[in-house]
């Protein structure tokens, strides 16, 4: 899955659009929920070097909310890293190189957003 395709389907999924919070990182995009406004998915450029030692330039990447269990399953599947500049307990990274599977890489966005929307009250 590419950027373009990743925001195409969180949006058409999620109905969420993505958010830029930061100005010295414009290419940052964030998606929120609506009531909580707790984020789910981070779509940033991360360095080469990360993933590809030796490598320059960047590669489009996603940073999901993800259960510690499950995260210590998932990483080291093709695409799928201990995340980049948050939490390696609670998130993971996501390349979106074509490396990680589609369909795994959907299963991870839903299970991000249940995991970070609002609880239900008593």
């Amino acid at each position: 899955m590419t950027k373009r395709e990743l925001f195409a389907y969180i949006e058409a999924e999620y109905n969420v659009t993505p958010d830029y919070p930061w100005l010295d990182s414009p290419e940052g995009a964030v998606f929120r929920h609506g009531d909580n406004r707790k984020w789910f998915a981070l779509s940033m450029p991360i360095p080469r070097r990360y993933v590809y030692p030796g490598e320059e330039g960047e590669v489009d990447a996603v940073n999901l909310k993800c259960d510690p269990v499950l995260s210590a399953m998932v990483r080291g599947e093709a695409g799928i890293l201990p995340a980049y500049h948050m939490s390696k307990v609670h998130w993971i990274t996501v390349l979106l190189d074509g490396t990680a599977d589609d369909d795994r890489l959907r299963f991870l966005i839903r299970h991000s957003f249940e995991l970070t929307k609002s609880k239900k009250r008593k």
